[in-house]
């Protein structure tokens, strides 16, 4: 049971670590309002992971066919979400309320929010969970089995320990930027985040169009 905990404690931080919507808006919240924020933000992503990896343990092959089926669908609604989220991110001003040479380190449920809508609408977040607990060789348990408690909390532990680091890490030389600065990278970060919006778009109609799937 110690090995099971210590594997899914490192498929949280590794589930976390891969860039995507979610590290970039952590990243643009970690800087533009400190750590707190930030890692609020991130156990915004922290909760997505946690309720992929209980459909990871308890209906892995049940949950991979109905994605596939309705993939066309994921991707194109999927795809809307993180391009309006990415949108708003772009054009809005963290800073508007702030007097030049402060910084808001205020908490937001919008932040926590928008990280949930991103990973629940990322379709390749949930198949990097299941990828990880195949690589470890976890799963298939029955779905009546507690045992699996430990291992849950685990995941859940490490994508909270790894959100927690990164955004003390970005705050840290967030006191380095100037607010000018931060701006820029709210909208680098939100274009970033637009072009993955709609790259998701593209595929899913690509599938539709060039392919003949159907949306349902």
């Amino acid at each position: 049971m110690i090995t099971d905990i210590l594997k899914a404690f490192l498929i949280g931080v590794c589930a976390s670590a891969p860039v995507g919507p979610i590290a970039i808006l952590v990243i643009q919240i970690s800087l533009s309002k400190g750590h707190k924020a930030g890692f609020v933000t991130g156990l915004g992503a922290c909760l997505v992971d946690t309720v992929f990896s209980i459909i990871a343990i308890f209906a892995l092959a049940l949950a991979q066919r109905i994605i596939e089926e309705n993939r066309v669908v994921i991707l194109l609604a999927g795809g809307i979400i993180v391009a309006v989220v990415g949108w708003r991110m772009a054009v809005s001003n963290p800073f508007r309320k702030v007097k030049a040479g402060s910084a808001t380190k205020s908490i937001s449920i919008k932040d926590f929010l928008q990280a949930l809508a991103l990973g629940f609408s990322n379709p390749g977040a949930i198949f990097v969970i299941f990828a990880l607990f195949a690589f470890f060789g976890m799963g298939n348990s029955s779905p009546h089995d507690w045992k699996v408690a430990p291992i849950i909390l685990a995941v859940s532990a490490g994508a909270a320990t790894y959100w927690f680091c990164v955004t003390a890490l970005l705050d840290h030389f967030r006191k380095r930027f100037k607010l000018q600065t931060i701006m820029w990278v709210n909208r680098i970060t939100g274009a970033i985040i637009v072009i993955i919006g709609l790259s998701l778009i593209g595929e899913g109609l690509f599938r539709v169009i060039f392919q003949g799937m159907p949306l349902l």
